[in-house]
């Protein structure tokens, strides 16, 4: 069973040098850029090519909301 301590610090991110979370609050990321942070951070410790794909997915989402959809 899962404590709140695996909740706080899974282990997918206890080998970082920072935690995703303190780097995404201490640069003010809003919630697309913090998911890209984070699935960038993890996939090797957890999900790899499938959180790659996730972070593409977020980071795409964040190019058409900025840049707009298929800017010329």
């Amino acid at each position: 069973m899962k404590t709140k301590a695996d909740a706080i610090k899974p282990t997918h991110y206890t080998a970082c040098a920072i935690q995703p979370i303190d780097y995404i609050w201490a640069n003010n990321l809003n919630f697309l850029e913090g998911n890209v942070v984070k699935y960038v951070t993890r996939h090797k410790a957890k999900n790899g090519k499938e959180d790659l794909e996730k972070a593409l997915y977020y980071l795409q989402m964040l190019i058409d909301r900025e840049y707009g959809v298929n800017p010329d």
